[in-house]
């Protein structure tokens, strides 16, 4: 074997895992061993076990990750009695196996977003940054596919805010845009029509705060979820207010919402600018990209689909439609060119 340390040169290595519970193993190996053939898929390693035993084999650094790995579900098995594919698929994207593979370690000094319900760690690099952003800069845009923890990260940075006393009140705002849909034929008052829109902030904020405390917060109006139009003549000081869906905007919707932004506020501007609804409009998300970009005290985090948190699947999904975008890109390309 070379003494090059490069990540392709072969190793192989040996973990014991303490203390040496039957249980814990059986949690961190999963039903037929699911959870070692997940992490030797994604890592292209091979893991044997023999009780708390796991001998890795494979290049150098995927050795490494997987040790680093293993060691921190086997922590996660203190208080669960399954981990299930998808929190190693999360420990994955959280150790972000690009960055592993390239230094062998995690990042020990991760971002904690404390709620009295729970705490919410950021998985990847990416997330991380995004998070730290938000806490450090007045207006904040986090612009990606689905999946990628834009809004929820949002939602929990706002809580934190405002269990700490940082802000009075919490405003969560977002386009009321048909997405193929009438709004005319559903049933009931304004009200009613916008809050299907409005209902994975909802969904976050039951989360982190319980449904009775979120009822009451929005009765005292120290939560406040509207919709974009009603945004307009206000401004908003002390608030931590957040535009979900933002790509679904107008120009002139986004310049009068960052205008409403007073002191003592954190904004935070989420949206996908490939899932735009807009009908015969320019999208004020993508238009503001490029008008802000230089201005300060603004921060921009932009997530790809190795970001996705969900699913694995949504993960190639996102790839699949991104190479079908750029592919009919190419093609209209090519047809200006000839014409």
């Amino acid at each position: 074997m070379s003494d090059d340390p490069s990540p392709v040169v072969a190793l192989t290595t040996q973990v014991n895992l303490e203390p040496n519970d039957t249980r814990r193993l059986a949690a961190l190996c999963g039903p037929f061993d699911q959870n070692l053939k997940q992490l030797e898929r994604r890592l292209g390693i091979r893991i044997k076990s023999r009780g708390n035993q796991f001998q890795i084999s494979g290049p150098r650094m995927r050795v490494r990750a997987a040790r680093a790995l293993l060691s921190e579900l086997y922590l996660e098995t203190k208080g669960a009695d399954v981990i299930a594919p998808d929190t190693v698929h999360l420990y994955l994207q959280q150790s972000g196996v690009e960055e592993l593979l390239a230094d062998g370690a995690g990042n020990a000094d991760q971002p904690l977003i404390r709620t009295r319900r729970n705490t919410v760690k950021p998985r990847g690099g990416n997330q991380h940054k995004y998070v730290e952003l938000i806490r450090s800069c007045d207006v904040n845009f986090g612009v990606g596919p689905a999946g990628t923890g834009k809004t929820y990260l949002a939602v929990a940075c706002a809580v934190e805010a405002l269990e700490d006393q940082q802000v009075r009140r919490i405003v969560l705002v977002r386009p009321a845009v048909e997405a193929g849909e009438k709004l005319g034929f559903l049933p009931g008052d304004l009200a009613q029509k916008i809050d299907p829109y409005l209902r994975p902030l909802y969904d976050a904020l039951y989360e982190m705060l319980g449904m009775d405390r979120v009822d009451k917060y929005i009765e005292r109006n120290v939560i406040e979820v509207a919709p974009l139009a009603y945004m307009r003549g206000r401004t908003l000081n002390n608030a931590f207010i957040i535009l979900d869906e933002s790509q679904n905007s107008t120009i002139e919707q986004m310049k009068m919402f960052l205008t409403r932004i007073g002191f003592g506020s954190t904004a935070v501007i989420t949206g996908d600018i490939t899932q735009i609804d807009l009908a015969g409009e320019r999208s004020g998300l993508i238009h503001v990209l490029n008008v802000l970009k230089d201005v300060e005290g603004l921060s921009f985090t932009r997530f790809g689909s190795k970001d996705v948190v969900r699913h694995p699947v949504v993960q190639r999904i996102v790839e699949a439609y991104a190479r079908d975008d750029a592919t009919r890109r190419g093609s209209r390309d090519k047809q200006d060119g000839a014409a």
